[in-house]
């Protein structure tokens, strides 16, 4: 006979998951991806560390859902910055604002999106992270080629040099609590996407 969980039973097991998430989320962002231990989860969950086992095999995988609800959420707030009104260069700067304001907000977690030492299964949900940011940026960058704002060129390879350019820079701010680096980002987005600024028509 196969076992089934009551409704109650499922609905405690849920709550008990949906904890132990929103407890990861918080350690991840005070301590980085070192400091997320099943342990330490367990005692910001207020939960045994056999529960948090009950729900994820390891740190790994259960950061790798962390990443998974992040980047959610993340690339959510790009995607409505860039549905502002505007020209495509706007939208395009929109994302790289949004991007960087949001990790200047949050740096320690952005760090452990952006930058630190993880396991694989971490490392493969990271790869999904970038891909997503790429598709939002190339979409406009599509949308530029094609009404002759922007000079012919491959969107998604574009697309992918500023996402690597904005991870790569925020580097940088993420450690040193600078945030003189967005504008000149903002700056380099424009050129690189072959579109005017203030200084180089």
């Amino acid at each position: 006979m196969v076992y089934r969980r009551t409704p109650q039973i499922q609905a405690r097991m849920d709550s008990q998951r949906a904890l132990i998430l929103d407890a990861a989320i918080e350690l991840l962002a005070e301590r980085g991806y070192s400091g997320c231990s099943m342990a330490a989860v367990a005692a910001q969950a207020g939960v045994a560390t056999g529960s948090v086992y009950r729900h994820f095999p390891g740190k790994a995988e259960l950061v790798a859902e962390l990443f998974r609800l992040v980047v959610t959420h993340e690339v959510d707030a790009v995607e409505r910055a860039a549905e502002q009104p505007g020209t495509v260069a706007e939208r395009v700067l929109a994302v790289v604002e949004t991007f960087a304001g949001r990790a200047l907000k949050a740096p320690r977690l952005a760090y452990a999106l952006l930058a630190e030492p993880v396991d694989a299964p971490v490392e493969a949900e990271r790869l999904v992270f970038r891909r997503a940011f790429r598709d939002v940026v190339a979409r406009w960058v599509a949308e530029g080629v094609r009404t002759g704002v922007l000079p012919p060129q491959d969107a998604d390879i574009t697309a992918a040099a500023v996402v690597g350019a904005i991870a790569e820079v925020m580097i940088g701010p993420l450690t040193s609590d600078s945030t003189d680096a967005v504008p000149a980002l903002c700056t380099f987005t424009l050129r690189a996407l072959g579109a005017t600024d203030a200084t180089h028509p």
